[in-house]
């Protein structure tokens, strides 16, 4: 009954009925929900009075967020969430969370990223291409063909040129002339690239999870690279233990330090010439799922999606490892938006 209100509802006719003052500092939690329910969520945390207030997209516009709610990224004061097997983005005004407009017309949308040319750019997972929209008026203006590379993900800018991780079962990351808007070269680097962060000396950092096999028994390289942007090769491979499950890369406020999930936390100092031998965080009974780093302070935030069908739970620690605080969200927190 759920899925079918979902389905049916003329979302862009729906208002909501509760007012909700969002602090001007904090950070929107992205709750994916369960593939095929419906019930993906939108969380927003003050850590200056340690509140969150759960499920605000339907509090504030009387509507569900939609099937598996995948990333967000504010650009203007507007808040752009995009919502994977639902196939359109929504856009919020990041100061109220109140629905602006949506944007369809996607396959299978993943992450929004805003060049400095103004242009909007959408990775997706099935489409084949990388979608352009006006943030003015959120209409479509146009794609980038990425043949032979179906699923794009994450996205970088430096100097003009939009580098773009292309992740399931690929190996590939893409540089994208966002003048031309045309793919003009490409780097490989390892199976599944599942991450990718700038760091202060623009050396481009990539995580790669090594991919995986129904059998499970292909052989799995995880690896941590560093690529030069100028020559556009790869300067530094740091491979993990073949039973390593690396995601979710990040880097810290002062961008010389990396942060990544592999079961615990794991500390990277971008000058370290090998990888850290132990987690700056253990996991001890958690399903450490997600990970945000706070571009100010570099507070870890930590999204622990339990057993993915009940409400998950957020740590927060110090960039030192002191833990902060922990509470509730939504089912499967998946991503977060600094704000």
């Amino acid at each position: 009954m759920q899925f079918t209100l979902v389905s049916c509802m003329k979302d862009d006719s729906w208002t909501g009925s509760q007012p909700i003052v969002l602090a001007n500092k904090g950070l929107f939690i992205v709750n994916e929900g369960n593939f095929m329910y419906g019930n993906s969520s939108l969380s927003y945390y003050d850590p200056a009075v340690k509140q969150v207030q759960s499920d605000l997209f339907y509090k504030i516009n009387g509507l569900p967020l939609g099937d598996v709610a995948q990333s967000m990224t504010i650009y203007k004061n507007l808040g752009f969430i995009s919502i994977n097997n639902s196939g359109k983005i929504y856009v919020i005004d990041s100061r109220t969370g109140k629905y602006v407009q949506k944007i369809t017309g996607l396959v299978s949308p993943r992450n929004i990223f805003f060049s400095n040319n103004g242009n909007g750019y959408i990775t997706d997972l099935y489409a084949g291409k990388i979608s352009i929209i006006n943030p003015q008026n959120y209409q479509i203006t146009g794609s980038i063909r990425t043949p032979g590379h179906p699923s794009t993900e994450q996205m970088v800018e430096i100097n003009d040129r939009l580098y773009v991780s292309c992740w399931s079962f690929d190996n590939t990351v893409l540089v994208i002339d966002t003048k031309l808007n045309q793919v003009v070269d490409s780097i490989k680097v390892g199976i599944q690239p599942a991450g990718l962060v700038l760091d202060k000396l623009n050396k481009l950092w990539v995580l790669s999870d090594g991919g995986w096999s129904k059998t499970g028994t292909a052989k799995r390289t995880p690896v941590l690279q560093r690529i030069n942007t100028s020559s556009r090769t790869i300067e530094k491979s740091f491979s993990l233990a073949s039973d390593a499950t690396p995601s979710r890369l990040a880097i810290n406020g002062t961008k010389d330090t990396l942060v990544y999930l592999n079961s615990g936390v794991w500390k990277q100092p971008i000058l370290q010439e090998s990888l850290s031998n132990r987690p700056f965080i253990n996991p001890e009974n958690h399903l450490f799922y997600s990970l945000g780093v706070d571009p100010q302070n570099s507070d870890l935030y930590i999204g622990d999606a339990i057993d993915y069908q009940q409400q998950g739970v957020i740590y927060r620690y110090s960039n030192y490892g002191a833990k902060l605080d922990s509470f509730k969200t939504g089912i499967i927190p998946g991503s977060f938006c600094f704000k």
